[in-house]
């Protein structure tokens, strides 16, 4: 919670300007009754009309005031509670920007999307609420109560007994509700993580006609999200009727008792009328106040999952120094280095190490789940590694700036993503002072440019969401260019021709080398065709090196490369 501290110190001064409008507005309307009693007892009962009409226009000016106080506390709260709401959206989201992998590992996707839109949505409402009608209804509330003290006081006890019963009704509706409204948050991410799924996989639900397997799973966590709303409302519902009813009761009793005492000559009807309009008033304080809590144990619960982001912990620590002064270029040190998802658990890579030198393409080769998607990410620094160094240019990348060390590194990943815009949008992430001649060189190097300018609008074709109108060849040479744009010192391509045909997988091997000679290039693949003509070729399996070296050398020398050379291409080929 300490983080809403820097909120509250930010827009406490419009914070408190509407509730200063809030208590003016309650103020008008705690003066109406006692104006009226007056009216009917001085006024009517002595059939003095200018007092009834000079009442009633002080009557109208208070009410007058009292609109034009609730006006400016609406412009007021709306305005500081959506600018709140605005911030702290835009605060998780650079928070969760500078999460390392492990960090959004931690979380769902799903789960920070809810925490990002909903649960920011429910605080931004109790704060525009709280500037409204939160303050005042405790505010009138309390205001009836004095007001109708010191109209009858003895009257006033009823009062007196009604509102500690309320207390505990509200106490109560809060200490039971908070649990379910926790759940009913959960219940969301649940439903929102079957929709991004079925969402992102939609051809591959079309295809298999899985419609009805994936309608039952949104049925399953819509059904549970529909019971856990359900009984977080059954509560409320419970609870706030009793309270109406308590309060009615408590009416009835003050017309009861006050028409005895009219009748005895001992209270006047617009003290009955007054006292019936402030116990309104305090019905409505209550009913407002009830809310109050439901929605404070909304709140409460949306803000405690908002500042388990606020609050969680990069796990990486950035370093300080940059390679920018280094005299080595694009080399790449793997010094005996360990890995492991869960520190608990076996490492993931053990006792890795090699190295790469500026200008050597390096084949990294094995079976699927042996480790080399992950011996990759530690070299940008997804991931920390539990021991042992990973080095570029010389220099430990735990020391490293992190931006200066991605500034050195172009990844093309397993997947191929591409971002909503056209075709040069996405190009300019690699660069965004890259101008068409340099993106049109690095496209022919990635044979897309002759697709792309075949498009009707050449490298301003839009891009739809995810690349759905490209296909999976065409998305991975989208992201080889988008990667060479940048110009870094080392590419690493993971598995990134995998949805390419051998003959423009070859010819983009052979741009390649012409295009980087400087470049080191390391290079994830399943066929061993990608990797044979590898200036070197580390072998993995379980996440242990099985051997390095050459083509012509690991045939010889390494029997896991040799069976998967024969797996591939055959005996003949030998």
């Amino acid at each position: 919670m300490g983080y809403f501290k820097v909120y509250a110190h930010k827009y406490w001064k419009g914070f408190s300007v509407a509730v200063f409008f809030v208590i003016l507005e309650a103020f008008c309307d705690l003066m109406q009754p006692t104006i009226m009693s007056q009216i009917v007892d001085k006024g009517v009962a002595n059939k003095n009309l200018n007092y009834v009409i000079k009442m009633g226009i002080i009557m109208l000016i208070i009410a007058g005031l009292g609109a034009i106080a609730a006006t400016i506390r609406n412009i007021i709260s709306s305005n500081v509670s959506q600018k709140l709401g605005t911030e702290m959206r835009s605060d998780l989201f650079k928070k969760i920007q500078g999460f390392s992998f492990a960090n959004v590992d931690k979380f769902e996707g799903a789960t920070l999307v809810t925490r990002l839109t909903n649960d920011v949505v429910q605080v931004q409402n109790f704060v525009n609420g709280l500037m409204r009608i939160f303050i005042k209804a405790p505010i009138v509330g309390v205001g009836s109560i004095i007001m109708a003290s010191r109209l009858n006081l003895k009257l006033s006890m009823i009062l007196y007994a009604i509102v500690p019963i309320v207390a505990i009704l509200i106490y109560g509706n809060m200490k039971l509700g908070y649990p379910f409204f926790i759940k009913v948050q959960k219940a969301l991410d649940s439903v929102n993580g079957v929709m991004r799924e079925y969402l992102s996989g939609v051809r591959v639900v079309k295809a298999f006609n899985r419609f009805q397997y994936e309608t039952e799973r949104f049925e399953e966590k819509n059904t549970q999200l529909t019971k856990n709303s359900t009984t977080a409302m059954k509560i409320a519902s419970i609870f706030t009727p009793v309270i109406g009813l308590s309060v009615n009761i408590g009416i009835v009793l003050v017309i009861w008792i006050g028409g005895i005492n009219v009748n005895k000559g001992t209270m006047h009807v617009g003290e009955i009328i007054a006292f019936t309009n402030y116990m309104t008033q305090i019905l409505f304080s209550l009913m407002m106040v009830t809310n109050v809590f439901t929605m404070l144990v909304r709140a409460r619960a949306s803000s405690e999952r908002i500042s388990e982001v606020f609050s969680e912990k990069n796990t990486m620590i950035n370093g300080t120094k940059t390679t920018n002064n280094s005299r080595i270029k694009g080399r790449v040190d793997f010094e005996h280095v360990f890995f492991s998802y869960d520190r608990d658990k076996e490492p993931v890579l053990k006792d890795i190490s090699f190295t790469c030198l500026q200008g050597e393409t390096v084949g990294i080769i094995g079976s699927t789940g042996s480790g080399k998607s992950t011996l990759v990410n530690l070299i940008p620094r997804f991931y920390d590694i539990s021991s042992g160094e990973v080095k570029i240019n010389g220099i430990n990348v735990m020391e490293l700036d992190i931006k200066s060390l991605r500034d050195k590194i172009a990844v093309v990943p397993q997947k191929a993503l591409l971002f909503s815009g056209t075709i040069m949008d996405n190009m300019k992430w690699g660069s965004e002072k890259a101008s068409l001649e340099e993106i049109q060189d690095a496209s022919k190097v990635a044979q897309a440019n002759d697709f792309i300018e075949k498009c009707p609008e050449g490298y301003n074709t839009r891009i739809g969401q995810g690349g759905v109108n490209f296909s999976g060849g065409q998305k991975q040479r989208i992201s080889i260019a988008r990667a060479l744009v940048k110009k870094a010192e080392i590419l690493i391509l993971d598995d990134a021709t995998s949805a390419v045909d051998t003959d423009t997988e070859v010819k983009i091997r052979e741009s390649l080398k012409k295009y980087a000679r400087d470049l080191t290039c390391i290079l994830i693949a399943h066929r061993i065709t990608s990797v044979m003509g590898a200036d070197k070729i580390i072998v993995i399996d379980n996440g242990e090196i099985k051997g390095i070296g050459k083509h012509e050398e690991l045939l010889k020398n390494c029997s896991l490369y040799n069976d998967i050379f024969l797996s591939q291409i055959g005996k003949e080929m030998i």
